[in-house]
């Protein structure tokens, strides 16, 4: 397979030559191309899969090249690369039906994940194109009708039980099975590193996670029938026996495979190991490793045996609620998070520790943490609303390390939000200048107080302590100051200067004018008049 470099810049062609393993890619020829003219020659006299290529150039743009060659029908896999986001470069780079599209600077691990998985469609492409040449499109067809008998049976759908039905299903089918053949489904769970291709681009991350898989997992003994996602990184994987099930072979092969997924695909990972049975009765080993993947609380880069598993009871005795909630009114943050963990990490030596108590453990904490806030009058729903709690808390029955990831969450949250609660002086600060930058808003008590997430009520009471004046005075005030303003710099009339300053109700305006200044805004805008022209 060949690949066809093209970009203006001298050095950017040779740190693509230099840095990229072409090689193990199974790229074996490189040509490089510094302008269209010079593109078009080697494409022309060459056979090219991959192109990488500048869209910006001095002499005529990727995106131009990119047509060219759909007109003249070549059969290449294009990765862009620009050194600017815009879209209608993606737009048109789609039309023409490019591989992808990469930002410069460039990273070049991402890259090869981009130009392997580029380097797969090529091959499927030149596989399709010799299928059709020799009448073999059926192989194809036939592992797809393999790979979604397996999806219908994953995902509970009917599926035959029986000799006689599954040997009629095979039949009907076509499916190249033995009613005595043995299947092995293995559950493999990845946990992503924060920052990492897992969390940034999942669909480079599952293909390279099913690299991983399909490299790992390869021996003599047996074949991959299927590997299916079930849920966002859960995947399951089902192996065939060739001969007499192996057990302490699989076992062997998964303990490789954690440390190639913590170090390759920057992710922690766990698997769990079903029965080996016929496809007669291998969907009750799938239901078994689902329903444990529900239940139990994955401890991460280890390996389970389902004949090992027994599902937790729930005898659930929780940790000591009053320490922690000494530690909590003590503001001894850390205390609590350590003696949490402590908790936590003792259930898991215990073997006691399942969802339905890892669940019941994260309500008692959460209500300790919430009581300590509502006790300083803060608003907790308001606090803890956003996607990041939400995600957290949905994780955080996945492990125990996510457990603690949410715990953290929580209390950090917390600790942070009662050291500025703890301080008026700071709070009003923040209020007063909210108000005096936005005089012209909504100015209630609850959208006061739920800015700063805390009880109207009680931030009435603090901002009168502190001010020596009720909130609802100090915005009319500001208000009237930011009125006169209005009337001694401008001509807008008192209509709209009343709606700028946050007031709908014109009468209601003049009457709180006419209090603070004895006199109604017309009249005081005459009288800075009068004043003005006095002085002059």
């Amino acid at each position: 397979m060949n690949a066809l470099l093209v970009d203006d810049d001298y050095f950017v062609v040779m740190a693509l030559e230099k840095k990229i393993d072409w090689e193990a890619l199974g790229i074996h020829r490189i040509f490089t191309a510094y302008n269209i003219a010079q593109a078009k020659e080697v494409l022309q006299t060459h056979p090219v899969q991959i192109l990488i290529c500048d869209i910006e150039m001095p002499q005529g743009s990727g995106l131009e090249l990119l047509a060219w060659v759909r007109e003249e029908s070549h059969n290449v896999q294009t990765i862009f690369l620009t050194n600017y986001a815009d879209f209608n470069y993606a737009q048109k780079a789609i039309e023409l039906q490019s591989f992808d599209y990469f930002l410069k600077p460039i990273e070049f691990d991402k890259l090869t994940l981009i130009i392997q998985k580029a380097v797969a469609k090529a091959r499927d492409q030149q596989f399709i194109e010799k299928a059709i040449h020799e009448g073999e499109l059926w192989q194809k067809n036939r592992s797809k009708l393999i790979e979604d008998s397996w999806r219908r049976l994953i995902s509970g759908k009917a599926f035959p039980t029986g000799p006689a039905n599954v040997s009629a299903f095979l039949t009907e089918q076509n499916l190249p099975y033995e009613t005595t053949d043995l299947f092995l489904p293995i559950l493999i769970n990845l946990f992503p590193y924060d920052h990492t291709l897992g969390k940034t681009d999942k669909n480079l991350f599952d293909y390279a996670c099913l690299n991983v898989m399909v490299e790992r997992f390869q021996n003599t003994l047996f074949s991959i029938e299927a590997i299916i996602e079930i849920k966002d990184h859960n995947w399951m994987i089902i192996l065939k026996w060739n001969g007499a099930p192996d057990a302490p072979l699989i076992e062997s092969m998964c303990c490789s495979f954690i440390p190639e997924v913590n170090n390759y695909l920057k992710s922690d990972v766990c698997c769990s190991i079903g029965f080996s049975l016929p496809l007669g009765q291998i969907r009750h080993t799938i239901n078994e490793l689902l329903l444990m993947n529900e239940e139990r609380i994955k401890h991460r880069n280890q390996t389970f045996l389902l004949e090992n598993y027994n599902r937790p009871e729930l005898n659930y005795t929780p940790p000591d609620l009053g320490l922690l909630e000494k530690l909590l009114n003590e503001n001894r943050f850390q205390a609590f998070l350590d003696e949490t963990g402590r908790y936590m990490h003792q259930l898991v030596r215990e073997g006691v520790v399942g969802t339905a108590v890892l669940s019941l453990l994260r309500l008692d904490l959460v209500q300790l943490v919430y009581a300590q806030l509502k006790s300083k009058e803060i608003e907790v729903h308001k606090l803890y609303m956003g996607k990041t709690n939400d995600q957290l808390f949905m994780q955080s029955l996945h492990s125990i390390e996510d457990m603690q990831s949410y715990i953290a969450y929580l209390v950090n949250t917390a600790a942070e939000y009662l050291n500025v609660a703890e301080q008026p002086k700071s709070v009003v600060h923040e209020i007063t200048h909210y108000i005096r930058t936005h005089y012209g808003e909504d100015l209630t008590r609850n959208n006061l107080g739920e800015m700063v997430y805390l009880n109207p009520d009680y931030l009435a009471r603090l901002f009168k302590k502190e001010m020596g004046i009720s909130l609802g005075h100090y915005v009319i005030h500001t208000r009237l100051v930011a009125a006169r303003h209005l009337l001694e710099t401008t001509a807008h009339s008192v209509h709209t200067i009343a709606g700028n300053v946050g007031y709908t109700n014109y009468s209601h305006f003049t009457k709180l004018f006419k209090q603070e200044m004895g006199c109604s805004p017309n009249e005081y805008r005459k009288k800075q008049k009068e004043g003005s022209h006095e002085t002059g």
